[in-house]
């Protein structure tokens, strides 16, 4: 099987392109919906993130909005939660490999926004970089709705710059060009992925 981590700035068409690779065939795990199940009423990481932001919690559940809100008021609580919550994360992703490989999947592609920054690009076989050029980020992100250019810089603040994840990638999909010429890139990565490619020695 070959494992595929795909990463990207915010705004940059990730989870856009994670779709591209699942529709060639790929088994796609994505972080945030593993987030999202953990913490889920009786999630695994609900005990945990009650322990640090009891405020955070409603219905058995946590409240995304309430524990960013409780991590505004207090950025120390960020690293805390993060300590917490990201080996659950990892064990889910590791859970999903082990499965795709016991059914004999031929590819499988996690979805990761922080791949390099919490090292996460050495469990794969291959780095996928989602990537756009600044403007077009720019303006992807600052139409979503509530999001504001301070709330931008803080999130790109925390994110490995696009250029060295570019420069890091073993293959960067260009979604600033269009749906279709995107499409074929990913095509293309997969065609070659089918190949036989191999990681240069040189590369990461």
């Amino acid at each position: 099987m070959i494992a595929l981590g795909l990463t990207g700035s915010i705004g940059m068409g990730k989870s856009t392109t994670a779709r591209m690779f699942a529709a060639e065939g790929a088994r796609v795990w994505d972080a945030d919906e593993a987030v999202r199940r953990l913490y889920a009423r009786g999630g695994p990481a609900v005990p945990a993130v009650s322990a640090l932001a009891p405020g955070a919690i409603r219905d058995g559940a946590v409240d995304r909005d309430a524990l960013r809100a409780a991590i505004l008021a207090d950025p120390a609580l960020l690293p805390r939660i993060e300590a917490a919550v990201h080996p659950l994360v990892e064990q889910d992703r590791s859970a999903f490999l082990v499965a795709a490989r016991a059914d004999e999947a031929e590819m499988a592609l996690c979805d990761i926004p922080l791949l390099f920054e919490t090292g996460a690009q050495t469990a794969f076989d291959a780095v996928v970089v989602a990537s756009a050029p600044p403007e077009v980020q720019r303006a992807r992100v600052l139409a979503r709705e509530g999001m504001t250019p301070a709330a931008f810089a803080a999130i790109l603040a925390r994110q490995t710059p696009d250029a060295e994840k570019r420069a890091r990638a073993d293959f960067v999909i260009d979604t600033g060009a269009g749906f279709e010429t995107a499409r074929a890139q990913v095509r293309d990565v997969v065609a070659e992925l089918r190949g036989g490619w191999k990681r240069s020695t040189e590369a990461g």
